[in-house]
């Protein structure tokens, strides 16, 4: 029988218990009042913004998975998002990260460069489309033969097949860091960091260093990934002379980057000035571009300036916004519905319940595995759930169900 697991605001309780506060200690600690801290606790108040739980988290001195309640498990194998898949996924991680792995895998049959390029493609265009449990089925392998083919590759070939393992481990970070595996995000991107390296090309560094910022955002480290996007962009600027498409769309990318992470700071001026940059990027570059799995693009870029506004606490301002975002030209349905989680949950902040449902319902309709298993999106269905105020009662409860919200 399926049992709702605990809120948000029960482990944050739970969290603030086990170290002893009251109350009035952590709201003190968050500079707010004890009535808030009291309604996030009972669920009265949802915690709607990431950079509030990853401040509750470091005043509490736990991970932020602590407080999300991740990794999610579903009870049917499509919603569960590629679980079964992580045994699978950690062994070619630890054997790609580990000096000699590849003789650790048996195969009789090479793999080639045309055939893994192939391979990779497919794959990324499941990552685009949020379909994690068909990613899952295929990846590990892919990685597998990425290892083997990365330690006999020679000449031209190495850069080659470092890049293709680049954007591998950046599929194997992506569906760690969704499904609440963090450890796994960090060897994927260690793999990352070290395929650059092989290759000695500044543009997968950059790559690498843009996905480095997306596993410290995940896990709360602001600090972390501010810094990174700022030496990133350091490093990359001399390149920017050289009007190279590819450099540009990582540079945009990493002002994006730090953007999420000034938003999450609290920090409007140093946020918008980024996301200034990377529109002035995304204006010279095609609207479907999506190098290196960046989505960067000018639509992207409204996307992330609706998620900073959100962040930053500025209802009026997400809607705004998200007014303006041609969501429909972006051909990435995990862009989509999180477009479509950032406006419910601006809907939400306004007082607009009726428009958060339809909009997270939505979300949901486009690319549920990516839905269920964030935390800002349960919480917002959590809360949807509480009211009456809308007329999709029926579509939430069934969706709070899915999520075993109860």
């Amino acid at each position: 029988m399926m049992t709702a697991e605990l809120t948000t605001g029960q482990r944050v309780a739970r969290a603030r218990r086990r170290i002893g506060w009251d109350q009035s200690r952590l709201a003190a600690a968050v500079d707010r009042s004890v009535s808030w801290v009291s309604k996030v606790e009972t669920g009265r108040l949802p915690l709607d913004r990431m950079s509030v739980v990853g401040q509750l988290a470091e005043v509490l001195g736990v991970e932020v998975i602590e407080l999300t309640g991740q990794p999610y498990r579903h009870d049917s194998a499509e919603l569960d998002s590629g679980h079964a898949s992580v045994p699978g996924l950690r062994l070619a991680l630890q054997q790609a990260t580990m000096p000699g792995g590849a003789a650790l895998i048996t195969t009789t049959d090479l793999p080639t460069l045309t055939d893994l390029t192939a391979r990779v493609e497919a794959a990324e265009r499941l990552r685009q489309d949020a379909k994690f449990t068909a990613l899952g089925d295929v990846l590990p392998q892919i990685l597998r033969d990425l290892i083997v083919l990365c330690d006999v590759a020679d000449g031209d070939d190495v850069s080659r097949a470092e890049a293709l393992m680049l954007r591998a481990s950046h599929m194997a970070r992506v569906s760690s860091n969704m499904l609440g595996h963090h450890d796994l995000g960090w060897s994927a991107v260690q793999r990352e960091l070290v395929a650059a390296e092989r290759a000695g090309s500044p543009v997968l560094q950059a790559a690498a260093r843009w996905d480095l910022c997306g596993v410290w955002l995940h896990e709360g480290e602001l600090g972390a990934a501010r810094d990174m996007a700022r030496k990133a962009l350091d490093d990359l600027e001399p390149y920017m002379a050289t009007a190279d498409q590819t450099v540009r769309a990582l540079w945009g990318a990493m002002h994006l980057r730090a953007a999420v992470a000034w938003s999450r700071l609290w920090d409007r001026s140093e946020a918008e000035s980024h996301l200034a940059e990377a529109r002035q990027a995304a204006a010279g570059l095609p609207d479907d571009g999506n190098v290196f799995q960046t989505q960067f693009n000018a639509v992207n870029t409204e996307i992330h300036s609706v998620e900073v506004s959100l962040e930053l606490g500025h209802p009026r301002d997400v809607l705004s916004r998200a007014e303006l975002v041609s969501i429909a030209r972006i051909a990435s349905g995990e862009r989509q519905s999180h477009f479509w989680v950032c406006a419910a949950a601006g809907q939400m902040m306004n007082g607009k319940p009726a428009l958060a449902a339809d909009a997270i319902l939505r979300a949901d309709a486009i690319a549920p595995q990516h839905v269920r298993n964030r935390p800002l999106a349960r919480n917002l269905v959590d809360d949807l759930r509480s009211t009456d105020k809308h007329s999709q009662a029926a579509e939430i409860r069934r969706l709070a169900t899915s999520m075993k919200l109860g």
